[in-house]
């Protein structure tokens, strides 16, 4: 089975100026974990609710823009990609979403949890998440 079948289409973002409220705000509105960043129309970023609070509130300095707190370098697929490689993307780099892209445009996003509540999918979705949660060794010093 393919990405496109289980990917969520509709896709929110915010531009790389934009002030980290809003990413917050369309996150509470669409009740999503992450959103995508872009500069004009190119995907430059993803911003987390965990970046929110880890890189901005627990910092205690109101950082302004997304720019500011987003994390590059996002590891994505295409509509094309197999759910197990998907699920061996996750893993491999400890995420729990990517980003859908065709042509250099973002068209959906699929998440963890889009993999677990399929019963198809679960098996899959519960190695990812195992490697998911165990502490990366160089994230530890």
């Amino acid at each position: 089975m393919k990405v496109k079948d289980v990917m969520t289409q509709d896709v929110y973002t915010v531009q790389a100026n934009d002030p980290i409220w809003k990413a917050a705000q369309v996150m509470r509105d669409a009740n999503v974990g992450a959103v995508p960043v872009q500069d004009r129309n190119e995907m430059v970023g993803i911003i987390t609710d965990r970046d929110i609070a880890i890189r901005d509130v627990a910092s205690q300095q109101s950082s302004q823009t997304c720019k500011d707190i987003m994390s590059t370098g996002v590891i994505s697929c295409d509509a094309n990609t197999d759910i197990d490689e998907v699920s061996d993307l996750m893993a491999e780099h400890q995420v729990r979403r990517l980003p859908v892209m065709e042509n250099g445009e973002i068209v959906g996003m699929v998440a963890l949890a889009d993999l677990a509540t399929d019963e198809r999918f679960q098996d899959e979705a519960q190695e990812a998440l195992e490697d998911i949660s165990t502490p990366n060794p160089s994230d530890l010093s």
